[in-house]
């Protein structure tokens, strides 16, 4: 054994949780407060500002009269649509470039970029999570839209939307510690994919030939799922959650083997 080894404390596997359970925690809570700091309303910035988007694309939308191809009611379909969106974009936004700012912290010993990245990711899908679920509820109150006609498609097509943008933001988050170019790229990408994401349109209305293309988007298959569940007896849903979980699968294996490069390639600052 070599000499080094004695200065490592040995601990059991739940020890280890228990260590990494806080330091992820104390993460979240440094996240928070560098990012909206102490005044105003603080830390509920994180929850009023993808409501704000949301609310202000649901009324935009509303006053164009979009047209979606269905008679589905505007607000549901606006806030369903955009709510997904904020999942596979935000995620991945907040975790692009988040070493670089963090390298002071990998002079703790139980500190890894894997622990940045979970922290930034979990505050950023419960953040959108509780817009969604909130706004469904007020829109519910008020009339705007009715609620669910199947919750747990809903929570099947989140929770698959919320893994393909934790998958997606590991891997650019580590990779873009290799190149800055990832940074530049990855916000004209949103927009680009943001059409062709299923938010702004239903899958059915889309020819044919298109429609295949589409649904390559493994996003397309998430808004698709939540659209049924919420008003399912209304159109028809087209989407693959096998296909959606083999690219996640496939996504979240190469996410892994480049932050394990960017681990071994770290320079504490």
């Amino acid at each position: 054994m070599a000499s080094g080894d004695h200065n490592v404390p040995q601990t059991s596997l739940l020890q280890s949780w228990v260590v990494q359970r806080r330091i992820i925690f104390a993460l979240v809570m440094r996240e928070i407060i560098t990012r909206y700091g102490r005044h105003n309303i603080g830390f509920l910035w994180l929850f009023v500002e993808p409501a704000t988007f949301t609310i202000g694309v649901t009324v935009l939308w509303t006053i164009m009269r979009s047209v979606h191809g269905a008679n589905l009611p505007i607000a549901a379909f606006a806030l369903t649509g955009y709510s997904c969106v904020l999942v596979w974009r935000n995620m991945p936004s907040r975790v692009v470039g988040a070493i670089e700012p963090n390298l002071s912290l990998m002079y703790h010993r139980n500190v890894r970029v894997l622990d940045i990245f979970i922290a930034r990711l979990l505050l950023e899908g419960i953040a959108v999570a509780t817009c969604f679920l909130v706004l469904t509820l007020v829109f519910a109150a008020i009339g705007l839209m009715n609620l669910p006609e199947d919750p747990l498609k809903v929570v099947v097509g989140w929770l698959m939307l919320a893994w393909w943008g934790v998958a997606l933001g590991m891997f650019i988050g580590a990779l873009s510690y290799r190149t800055e170019l990832i940074d530049k790229f990855w916000h004209p990408v949103t927009y680009l994919l943001f059409p062709l994401s299923g938010a702004a349109f239903l899958v059915e209305i889309l020819p044919e030939g298109f429609r295949k293309v589409v649904l390559y988007l493994p996003m397309v298959h998430g808004v698709e799922c939540v659209r049924d569940g919420f008003f399912g007896s209304q159109f028809t849903p087209h989407y693959d959650l096998f296909y959606m979980g083999m690219i996640n699968l496939v996504v979240s294996f190469l996410a892994l083997i480049e932050i394990r490069r960017a681990s071994r390639n770290l320079v504490p600052a």
